[in-house]
């Protein structure tokens, strides 16, 4: 983040406690304008939590939650004016059409671009004619997404956005964010969905039991774990002992399948002694890197 310029979201030693337990534990986070963060972490891993805090909803048992440098909880209704919010679970009003609830929605937010909100609902396919009652979870889910992003709001909070929509309209809403980031519109975005927060984000938080446990970029994040390695050579099988980084090594009939972390330079080197035919190497996505993370931690524990 640039300078001393405002961030879009500052939450500083955030903590939610209900009763005994620990919901949210000392959550620092900073998000800088026009950038989109993603948040990950199992159910019950404070989330939601998070994002209710930071909406001005619940009230924190430490710590602050600013937006635009408001504070959520003291000026609730001055940060919303800055923000549009995405559930994944919305609920519609059965008698209204989806256009009525879409014009409701938008005068309740101060404003929308009705032209975008046009372009919108032709984009993600969706009939605004029908009756509450008739959608199907994935069209409702349609309207919280076209109501959010048609307010064209400064800060842009999801929790689990594209719940109950195809993969073609996760792609179309994936493209939509990306625009959004291009305007300078800021997004928090708690997702399940990995390769979406993989897709758009700049950045992860992951939080295990309330605890913010990895920040990072996700090229910071992948050099935290070793890249995969498959290989295939003809004749005697290449020396791989001792090669420095290089860990779970198979080398038999043929195939070579391994994990190197830190500089491949040796690996290669030693692989250059053999005849080697064909060689894969790849960087982890981040469901892998999510899943190893909560394996090595469940492990430690």
């Amino acid at each position: 983040m640039a300078g001393t310029a405002t961030p879009a979201v500052r939450l500083v030693e955030l903590t939610k406690r209900y009763g005994n337990l620990t919901a949210l534990d000392r959550f620092s986070l900073d998000i800088a304008e026009g950038e989109i963060v993603g948040l990950l972490g199992p159910n019950g891993a404070g989330k939601t939590t998070a994002l209710r805090t930071l909406l001005g909803l619940l009230k924190p048992s430490g710590g602050t939650a600013e937006i635009f440098g408001i504070d959520a909880w003291r000026h609730p209704v001055e940060a919303h004016r800055k923000l549009a919010f995405i559930p994944g679970e919305f609920a519609v009003w059965p008698q209204l059409t989806g256009g009525q609830i879409l014009d409701l929605l938008g005068t309740v937010s101060g404003g929308y671009d009705e032209a975008y909100r046009d372009e919108l609902v032709e984009r993600f396919n969706f009939d605004p004619s029908k009756k509450g009652r008739s959608y199907s979870k994935g069209n409702r889910q349609k309207i919280a997404v076209i109501a959010a992003l048609m307010t064209r709001a400064p800060l842009l909070v999801m929790d689990e956005p594209s719940s109950g929509l195809d993969p073609l309209m996760t792609a179309t809403f994936q493209d939509c964010l990306r625009q959004a980031k291009a305007r300078g519109q800021t997004i928090f975005l708690s997702s399940h969905i990995l390769s979406e927060v993989e897709a758009v984000s700049d950045r992860v938080a992951v939080l295990r039991e309330g605890v913010c446990v990895e920040l990072g970029s996700l090229a910071e994040l992948r050099h935290l774990h070793a890249n995969t390695v498959e290989a295939t050579y003809v004749g005697a099988p290449p020396v791989l002992d001792d090669v420095a980084g290089v860990e779970d090594a198979y080398v038999a009939d043929g195939v070579i399948r391994l994990h190197v972390s830190g500089s491949p330079d040796p690996l290669l080197k030693a692989l250059a002694k053999a005849e080697v035919t064909a060689i894969q190497m790849r960087e982890p996505s981040l469901e892998e890197l999510f899943h190893a993370y909560y394996d090595e931690s469940a492990e430690a524990a």
